[in-house]
């Protein structure tokens, strides 16, 4: 897995190999009273020693890190000048301000533990080796404006991050958003194990069965089933009318190919026609890979009717207004009456 943040200073070594990774959730910095908290010192000589213990106290702290085993720390907090300097003696890597989410996903891909507290069940403060995840290598790597952090061959979870680069800001974000829905596709199909053709052929193909179930029916709910199999065309119109090409031809011409698919055992396979909005044609969708996570289609489509009968729901509004603020006695309204 590969991840990135920046080290503390440049006294810091730039790469571990074999590293042992400490993930941390709280500050390395000079120990601080809370609030409410008040020392009385009554002898004035005493002031530089509670100063020193002060400063002793995160000693200890990242002296029990580093006994542990640990050349990588990662932490949510900040570590102050004082504190670099152990990790500069012990060849240590220190990297901090982290995201938090970042690193829960390093503590699973490393087998580490995600430490909020070193406070022990007996009180006490204590760093335990089997707090640290493991990695091939950490290294800090020049790309392009940035110095990032990468961490390499992890223990527990194979990994890896997607760098993106772009002209500006503008552009990355796009390409981050169409990279995230990609992923979040992939995503889908691993949870289903399913897919359906896309293109329109699943709303086509839901249309046409749907209107030939209404007219076997002698009652008003013909008319709704109808009515609901219009309303499924309007995903594959909105597909051509985006395509800047003739909706009414194509959807048309889709409705066709399934309406035999569906009547015609010959022409079964027509079952799979989707739209080819790039040539302005219907095509066999399964065969040109043009597919769809089975989740994300059932679940837009319930969620869509849901929404439709909930409005159909509501049979009042009522809608409070304003009171008028005007004077009934204004000159304007004087004259309006006849007073004037």
């Amino acid at each position: 897995k590969q991840w990135y943040q920046r080290r503390v200073r440049e006294a810091v070594v730039s790469t571990q190999s074999t590293g042992k990774i400490a993930c941390i959730d709280f500050s390395l910095q000079k120990a601080k009273m809370k609030l409410g908290v008040q020392v009385v010192v009554d002898d004035p000589s005493k002031l530089e020693a509670v100063r020193q213990r002060e400063a002793d106290i995160t000693k200890e702290r990242i002296q029990m890190i580093l006994n542990a085993g640990a050349n990588v720390i990662l932490t949510t907090g900040g570590i102050d000048d004082m504190c670099l300097k152990y990790f500069v003696d012990s060849g240590a890597m220190a990297v901090r301000r982290c995201k938090k989410e970042d690193l829960k996903r390093i503590a699973r891909a490393t087998g580490a533990s995600f430490v909020a507290s070193l406070t022990n069940l007996e009180g006490e403060e204590s760093f335990d080796a089997a707090f640290l995840g493991a990695a091939e290598e950490i290294s800090q790597t020049r790309i392009c404006d940035d110095e990032l952090i990468l961490i390499k061959g992890t223990k527990v979870k194979p990994a890896a991050s997607i760098i993106l680069r772009g002209a500006n800001d503008m552009y990355v974000d796009e390409m981050d958003r169409s990279v995230h829905d990609s992923l979040c596709a992939v995503k889908r199909v691993i949870e289903s194990k399913k897919v359906v053709p896309g293109g329109g052929c699943v709303e086509a193909a839901l249309s046409i069965y749907l209107e030939n179930f209404a007219t076997s029916l002698g009652s008003r709910e013909q008319l709704a089933i109808a009515e609901f199999a219009q309303a499924m065309l309007v995903i594959p119109k909105t597909l051509v009318v985006n395509a800047a090409k003739d909706s009414t031809e194509l959807v048309a011409k889709l409705r066709a190919f399934h309406n035999a698919s569906q009547t015609i055992e010959a022409k079964k396979n027509f079952k799979w026609i989707g739209l080819d909005l790039e040539h302005g044609k219907c095509r066999d969708n399964k065969e040109a890979g043009v597919l769809e996570p089975e989740m994300s289609k059932v679940k837009s489509l319930k969620f869509a009717t849901e929404a439709a009968i909930t409005i159909l729901r509501i049979d009042d509004m009522i809608k409070i207004y304003q009171p008028s603020k005007e004077d009934p006695n204004s000159y304007a309204n004087a004259v309006a009456q006849g007073r004037l």
